[in-house]
């Protein structure tokens, strides 16, 4: 704790100064433009990865990077995509998985040894098709166990995405083209993005997903420097 409380300090009289005026706007609400979902494992710092600042992304965390689907029970998932949609008018949903996953590590391997974990492993059950799914694919394959997670990985984002689409504000706003979905996959050892291409079915590295995307939205920024 001494270290985290002196981030804190740090933190105050460093890095607050210097955004002052960001955080002065903020103190009036927030609009992010993304809903970001991903793991709860120590090691992914969506703002890190993203190179964003307060207020763009609106963060939810959890074991595995999950989105139970859609029902008439309230939890914190459901209750927070609910808002992102409806209240914040978040355009973009990112679903975000990551390398060396120990909930998939777990829901592969491990489901029958989470006796002691009951909710753990009810939670992990929302990624049951996605292990299912890389069982079926790889039963007559040589894959060693890193492939299988890493794919098990990948699969489950998709899988996630599927679940999103049947929450009633999520399927309206995609209906009216007013949000868009997407499948991310973090490598923690070389900072590689993947993202999928639902034209390509195929996870392809952020530069080459976005290529369109990223220069239109740098040429603006050059645009608005010059002007």
């Amino acid at each position: 704790m001494p270290d985290i409380a002196a981030g804190v300090v740090r933190f105050q009289k460093e890095v607050f100064p210097e955004k002052k005026d960001l955080f002065r706007t903020l103190a009036h609400g927030q609009r992010p433009s993304t809903l970001f979902i991903t793991c709860s494992d120590s090691r992914i710092n969506p703002n890190m990865m993203t190179q964003t600042d307060p207020g763009e992304l609106f963060i939810c965390r959890n074991a595995g990077n999950i989105v139970p689907p859609h029902t008439n029970h309230t939890g914190g998932m459901t209750a927070s995509i609910e808002y992102a949609v409806a209240v914040l008018k978040v355009r973009h949903i990112v679903v975000c998985g990551h390398s060396c996953c120990g909930a998939m590590t777990a829901a592969m391997h491990h489901p029958k040894g989470l006796e002691e974990l009951p909710h753990v492993r009810d939670w992990l059950g929302y990624a049951k098709a996605a292990v299912q799914i890389v069982r079926e694919k790889t039963k007559d394959s040589n894959l060693d166990d890193d492939a299988r997670i890493d794919m098990l990985t990948r699969e489950n984002v998709l899988l996630q995405l599927q679940h999103l689409r049947t929450h009633p504000y999520v399927a309206t706003g995609l209906a009216m083209g007013e949000v868009s979905l997407h499948g991310w996959v973090y490598d923690i050892k070389t900072g590689a993005v993947d993202a999928y291409d639902e034209d390509k079915k195929s996870f392809l590295p952020v530069a080459e997903r976005y290529a369109k995307e990223v220069a239109a939205f740098i040429a603006a920024q050059k645009d608005a420097v010059c002007f």
